[in-house]
């Protein structure tokens, strides 16, 4: 199953859905509206729009998420590459760290991270 589109203001939401799940749904409006400014019913009508996509479900006031964070940072991550990179992962990062300054230690994460992926081919 593909990753449902998730809006920035519905991310925003996500993300304290996230710190929070499983929470009922009176106090994640309340929540929302310390946090994001929200009224109640743009709450709920964000509830509504992201259990019809299948991003989340609200059973008996329960809100919990279908989709992780991970999930939906990966999708948005490769969405980005393949639309303004044309799917190349070297451009992109190219053009990230053209812009971005990394630390030593980013910079050894990053190996890590390709070493690991390198050895997973090998075997």
């Amino acid at each position: 199953m593909e990753t449902p589109k998730i809006f920035e203001s519905e991310y925003r939401f996500c993300l304290i859905l996230w710190e929070n799940e499983p929470i009922k749904s009176p106090l994640l409006a309340k929540l929302c509206e310390q946090q994001l400014g929200w009224k109640t019913s743009t709450t709920y009508t964000v509830i509504k729009r992201l259990s019809d996509r299948g991003v989340l479900k609200n059973e008996n006031t329960i809100v919990t998420s279908l989709v992780s964070k991970d999930e939906v940072q990966a999708w948005e991550i490769d969405e980005l590459v393949e639309k303004k990179f044309e799917g190349s992962l070297p451009a992109f990062i190219a053009a990230f760290t053209r812009r971005q300054k990394l630390s030593g230690k980013e910079i050894d994460e990053i190996q890590r991270m390709i070493d690991r992926m390198r050895e997973g081919e090998e075997q």
